[in-house]
């Protein structure tokens, strides 16, 4: 058994555990990075990257279906699943090679593979072969799809999750997808566009991830005049027939080739060993931490990425492991890090988007605040576009009349929602982003619609002009 003594331990070479790594050797040299499983961040191998590389392909197929509107006609549309997937995994191994050129620039001794266990709060067993003793341990062991046990037992080999989707060789026929959050709702929607049958089954009546009541409503309203939807399924069951599983809800049942269990995320902590340690947990075996410093209560060991079961977005791990590992590398003197304004975007048709923080989240807090609301139905270059669906809501406080959050279902979402948790960090007032300049036309002149109705209901200006001659027609 080999022995290994160092002033850091990472467990965990995905984005946080990448970010943490580079953070701790401007303290220390002596760091090195354990990893059990492939190299390659989940963003590159099973996530962002190759789910956007299917959703591509989607909004090609779709726009070229559709494109009669605009009095282009294309013919009957073709979709090659062989193609389709044959591009998705050769661009996904071209983003997985950026990360492993990067690792493999580390020096030999700072990788160590295998996978880590504590045997108490210093020392970690990695694989058999080696015992690590280490001053300080970054937690970066990032998360896996959290898949009901009964659900695997009844649909056995049938039954995927979101990592298995782009090993794909070509497009299947049929998929239930269970789940209705972002990753359910990206998938099913790409795979209905490239001619893929499905059926998506959610739990509750929600779907996608916005949480003001208008907007869910809209929500449900728009993603059903596409999708088979059948929210609200509590009681369903999967039944395994030959190469076939049943689906089964009190509506009825129906047939697919597979199952895509999208229903969410789970940490990597379980065979962590941390019932070894005296670190503090929650009800769901994950450490107790503070996020802005990535400290488990007052130890040496620190959390970073999708393993603190928070916000499972790449900047938020790349951050949290930047925070942690400086905070590791320089431990006792840990130090507080401000975070970013929050930003969540789902790649759906419309975006989804939610800046800062959520009505959810405000009506929690009780911050007094007013709400203005754009629909983008009659928005002008959004009826350009044909991408004339959803609305903005944005929230601004009381008194200062500062932007606290915004969510969004529309047109260019991914790029409103950077405009705005930009204010947002800033402080930005509404007249401070009513004062900015604005172009004619573009899909922007709905926020500051948006904009111009919240700052009425504050009572902080003057109320806004119907069809106004400096927004331009249909703005």
């Amino acid at each position: 058994m080999k022995q290994r003594q160092v002033d850091v331990a990472i467990i965990g070479a995905g984005t946080a555990g990448m970010t943490a790594y580079r953070s701790a050797l401007a303290h220390t040299r002596n760091v090195v990075v354990i990893e059990g499983g492939p190299y390659g961040t989940t963003c590159a191998r099973v996530g962002c990257m190759p789910s956007k590389l299917l959703i591509a392909a989607a909004e090609a197929a779709h726009t070229a279906t559709h494109s009669s509107a605009f009095g282009v006609h294309c013919g009957p549309v073709r979709i090659d699943g062989e193609a389709v997937m044959r591009r998705v995994r050769e661009e996904r191994d071209r983003f997985v090679g950026f990360v492993l050129e990067a690792v493999e620039q580390w020096p030999a001794e700072h990788r160590l593979h295998g996978f880590a266990r504590f045997v108490d709060d210093h020392l970690l067993q990695v694989g058999e072969h080696t015992r690590v003793q280490a001053d300080r341990i970054v937690i970066a062991t990032g998360s896996h799809p959290s898949v009901p046990v009964q659900w695997r037992e009844a649909a056995g080999d049938r039954l995927l999750v979101n990592d298995d989707v782009f090993a794909w060789n070509t497009l299947p026929k049929s998929v239930a997808v269970l789940g209705a959050g972002v990753i359910a709702l990206e998938l099913a929607q790409a795979l209905h566009r490239l001619g893929v049958r499905i059926r998506l089954y959610g739990r509750s009546g929600r779907i996608g991830p916005l949480t003001d009541p208008a907007l869910q409503a809209l929500t449900r309203e728009v993603f059903s005049a596409e999708l088979p939807l059948q929210l609200e399924a509590k009681n369903l069951h999967l039944r395994r027939e030959g190469e076939e599983v049943i689906v089964q809800t009190e509506a009825g049942e129906e047939r697919f080739e597979w199952v895509l269990a999208a229903a969410g995320r789970a940490p990597n902590l379980r065979q962590l060993g941390l019932e070894n340690t005296h670190l503090p947990l929650d009800a769901q075996g994950v450490p107790r931490f503070d996020r802005r410093t990535g400290q488990i209560g007052d130890s040496h060991v620190f959390i970073a990425g999708d393993a603190n079961s928070e916000v499972e977005l790449l900047h938020e791990a790349a951050d949290e492991g930047r925070i942690a590992g400086d905070n590791a590398g320089r431990f006792p003197d840990v130090r507080e890090r401000p975070r970013r304004a929050p930003l969540a975007v789902a790649f759906t048709d419309p975006q989804i988007m939610v800046a800062g923080r959520s009505h959810l989240e405000l009506g929690h807090d009780g911050l007094a605040f007013e709400t203005g609301e754009v629909s983008f139905e009659d928005q002008g270059r959004s009826r350009v576009m044909l991408k004339n669906h959803g609305a903005l809501r944005v929230y601004a406080e009381h008194g200062t009349g500062r932007l606290l959050g915004a969510e969004m279902l529309g047109p260019a979402a991914e790029h409103l929602g950077h405009l705005l948790s930009w204010s947002i960090q800033r402080g930005d007032t509404v007249q401070q982003m009513l004062d900015s300049p604005f172009y004619h036309p573009v899909v922007e002149e709905g926020l500051r619609t948006a904009l111009r109705i919240v700052q009425r209901a504050l009572r902080m200006g003057p109320p806004p002009v119907e069809r106004c001659l400096d927004c331009g027609p249909g703005a």
